[in-house]
């Protein structure tokens, strides 16, 4: 019993200590910081690289930019799970009923490009 309860108190003194040390690091981060966080003048401006920034902080993005990224996430996870299926394809056991669950996965993975395809998402110009 004294070993299950044990675990318990290991657990609860590490979490004891993460906790301390959170305290200690935050307070002394206040006693040990300068009393005028926003001297000199252009301490707060935004830095880019070395570069002083110039012109407006918003700039807008064409959305088709973040489209090709969201496509190529999507098609790339969904691709990873046809990795294991090609692993035990040939194996013993493999019946029928694997093979058209992944034909319908294929088969959902072509309806999304061949959507994308058809909306002009995958024209660059």
């Amino acid at each position: 019993m004294t070993g299950y309860l044990g675990s318990y108190a290991t657990l609860g003194l590490l979490l004891l200590v993460s906790v301390l040390f959170f305290v200690v690091a935050f307070s002394a981060n206040r006693v040990l910081r300068p009393a005028r966080p926003a001297d000199p003048p252009g301490k707060r401006t935004s830095y880019e690289c070395g570069l002083d920034p110039v012109g407006a902080d918003w700039a807008q993005m064409q959305i088709r930019y973040y489209v090709y990224a969201y496509l190529y996430v999507l098609f790339a996870v969904e691709a990873v799970f046809l990795f294991p299926w090609a692993v035990v394809f040939d194996r013993p056991g493999f019946g029928l009923v694997t093979v058209v669950e992944m034909a319908i996965f294929v088969a959902v993975l072509a309806l999304g490009i061949l959507y994308a395809w058809r909306r002009n998402i995958l024209r660059w110009t």
